[in-house]
This record gives C-alpha cells, structure tokens and sequence, in this order.
C-alpha cells in the first residue's frame, strides 16, 4: 500500500475580506517517494494549499494530517513541521533574510537552536552539494536569479526535511537556469526527498512527474500518472489548461490519419457509385 506523507481533508479556506472559497472542501493525498506536480490556472488555489501544508496558513474547516497525524498549531510542533515540509516561493526574494549566501543557509539552523559546530557542517554541505562553495560570501543582492534559487534551495534542504514543495521554480529562469535547476531536483528526490511541484510547465510536467494532481477553483480535478492525467483531454481544453506538445502531436497525426482513411473510403465509394 502506498504511503501518504500529506493528507487533506475537506479542507476549506477563504482569504480574509473575500466570500470566494480559495480551497473548496479540497481532499488530497501526497503520496511518499514521488515527483508530483500539482497544475491549474492561476487562482485555482495552488499556492494556497502550499501555505497550509506549511503551516503558515490553518484551515477554517477540515483537516490537514503528517503521516496520519493531525497538525498541531503551537509554536513548537509549527517547528517541527517546517523542518519536514520545506517551502520554496516562486520569487526567492520573499525567503532570502540575511547578507551573505553561507549567512542565510545558516539561518534556519541557528533558529533550531543547534549547536555551532553541526550548523558549519550542514552548512558547508550544502554549500558544495548546491554549487554554492564560491558564492559563499558572496552579498545575496548580488546574486542572478538562478543563484538565489539555488540558494533558496540550500536554505530549506540544509533542514533535511521529507517534503518539498516548490511553487513556480522554474519561473523567470533561462533553459541553461532550467536544467540546472532540475538537476539539483533530481539529486534531492534521489537522496529520499518527496516533491511537489506547482507549474504551468505541461512538458517539464509530462517529462518529470510520477503523479499530477489538478486543481480548478479550490478542488481537485484530476489526479494520477501523466499519461492517464492527460489523456483526458476533453476535460484539460475545458479548464482551458491544454496538453502537452507531444499530444498535441499525436493528436495532429492523429486527425491526419484519419483524413486519409475518409479520403481512400472516398474513393473508393466514388469508384463504386461515379456519381456520389
């Protein structure tokens, strides 16, 4: 049986000053040891959901579990469930707190209250296991954009947690930024790390992902392997979110041979009946 490491519940939040529900008695199941990618258009209510499972935000109604277990919302267990749920915002700018690289990888290690000789090991292996050991005195606003990813990577990875979520990573990034990100991506889920991604990116997602969750106006749609996700295509053109550029494609080829077929029935009809 498969583990599930988040679960939600019925979950229900609307955004102080708004009667419209951003999650819609959502009920949601990550499973463990997978690449998922959570897809929907914008106000569906992905960032929402990544909120929640942080902690950051509580639900008005429903529930949200870790591992089968409810959250807990003191200042304590909140520690404790940011240390397993890792956040990544899609603007590194929003997670980025202190001066220096090495500086605000040790950020979240020194709130922890762990001693200073464990916090320079963490950090010095994070350092090289992101590509960050030339940059680490290096002052945050001098870094590009795909450097402050990377380094925001490194401040939530430098806690080991079990869950990460990344909203838009791929975002504003170059293809060369694009690749290296997804490589580290790949390197953190082969270390034991469950991700889950949210993105518009329908050919990253049919490329990378184990499981695909769709949401629409606070609910989930669709859920389950790439290929059975998007073979459901009449349900994606209604949801205005498409299909990849391979089903596309095959759709095209598709169509075509099905001309062809009509075209030599055509024929051979008017062969049989001139005058059809």
């Amino acid at each position: 049986m498969q583990q599930t490491l988040l679960e939600f519940e019925q979950v229900q939040y609307t955004y102080p000053g708004t009667q419209q529900l951003a999650l819609n008695n959502l009920t949601l199941k990550i499973p463990a040891q997978k690449k998922c990618a959570l897809i929907g258009q914008n106000g569906c209510g992905k960032t929402t959901l990544f909120l929640l499972a942080n902690g950051l935000y509580k639900p008005q109604k429903g529930n949200i579990k870790w591992q089968n277990q409810p959250l807990k919302y003191d200042r304590q267990s909140l520690m404790q469930l940011r240390q397993k749920v890792g956040l990544i915002f899609q603007d590194p700018e929003q997670q980025l707190v202190a001066s220096t690289v090495e500086e605000d990888i040790s950020y979240g290690l020194c709130n922890l209250g762990l001693p200073p000789a464990e916090i320079q090991q963490r950090v010095e292996q994070a350092l090289v296991e992101f590509g960050l050991t030339e940059l680490a005195q290096r002052p945050i606003h001098h870094l590009s954009l795909g450097q402050k990813k990377r380094v925001s990577i490194a401040d939530v990875m430098v806690l080991k947690p079990k869950l990460l979520l990344l909203d838009e990573p791929t975002a504003y990034l170059d293809k060369l930024h694009t690749r290296n990100l997804m490589a580290t991506l790949k390197s953190i889920h082969t270390s034991g790390t469950t991700i889950l991604m949210a993105t518009h990116d329908l050919d990253l997602v049919y490329r990378w992902a184990d499981w695909v969750f769709i949401m629409d106006r606070g609910q989930l749609i669709l859920e389950g392997n790439p290929q059975d996700v998007f073979n459901q295509r009449d349900i994606l053109d209604e949801l205005q979110l498409g299909v990849p550029l391979i089903y596309e494609i095959l759709f095209a080829e598709e169509i075509n041979e099905k001309k062809q077929l009509w075209e030599q029935l055509h024929q051979k009809i008017l062969k049989i009946f001139p005058y059809f």
